[in-house]
């Protein structure tokens, strides 16, 4: 089956390691995979964002609006971004991280809530599915990995699950750092275990 994903955030969440992630893990278990990434002019702040297209052979660079079985967004702002390539029925993925630009610092323009994007992914008829930095969880004293997190809550809660395994994503992450396995496998674990999203459920149409 084909499987698209849309990634947007910002430089510096590790955007672009979560696309590579999922492309690892697809190569891993034979399945043929395109990655498209793009960067913003700041190495970090500026925008990030990422297009994996799963289950093709050959596929364009750019997935059609209306198109991504899956959004991830790590950055609320960005996430807007995001919005039109989502197609009614799939997921909508919102980190609710908050990077202010300096005009929004600034008070020159205005910075979204997230009712707003809440409210236009339904209108695009997506699943919602919101995860607050409070959720982070500590391992031997510090904060894990937020991107290797959310991967692990995006796999247990998404179509994500259907197109690959949860041991092509722990031995993706395994291989990529192997000198701190132990506290990535702990980041996506705790992800796929997490508990519903805010206010107790997923936001659906």
């Amino acid at each position: 089956m084909n499987y698209d994903i849309y990634l947007v955030g910002v430089g510096g969440q590790g955007v672009l390691t979560i696309a590579e992630l999922l492309i690892d893990a697809a190569f891993l278990q034979d399945i043929p995979a395109n990655y498209y990434p793009t960067e913003g002019m700041a190495q970090r702040g500026g925008f990030v964002k990422a297009q994996v297209r799963l289950g093709r052979e050959y596929a364009g660079p750019n997935i059609p609006e209306k198109g991504a079985h899956l959004a991830i967004a790590m950055e609320r702002s960005e996430a807007l971004k995001a919005v039109r390539y989502i197609k009614p029925g799939g997921d909508f993925v919102l980190w609710n991280d908050v990077w202010l630009p300096t005009a929004a610092m600034l008070g020159k323009i205005p910075y979204p809530t997230v009712e707003t994007v809440s409210e236009q992914v339904l209108q695009a008829g997506a699943r919602l599915h919101l995860m607050e930095r409070s959720e982070l969880p500590v391992y031997q004293g510090a904060p894990v990995a937020d991107n290797v997190f959310v991967l692990g809550a995006v796999w247990a809660r998404t179509g994500l699950r259907d197109e690959l395994s949860a041991e092509a994503l722990f031995r993706a992450v395994e291989e990529r750092w192997p000198k701190h396995g132990e506290r990535n496998h702990f980041a996506l674990q705790a992800g796929m275990t997490r508990k519903a999203d805010r206010a107790g459920a997923e936001v659906k149409p």
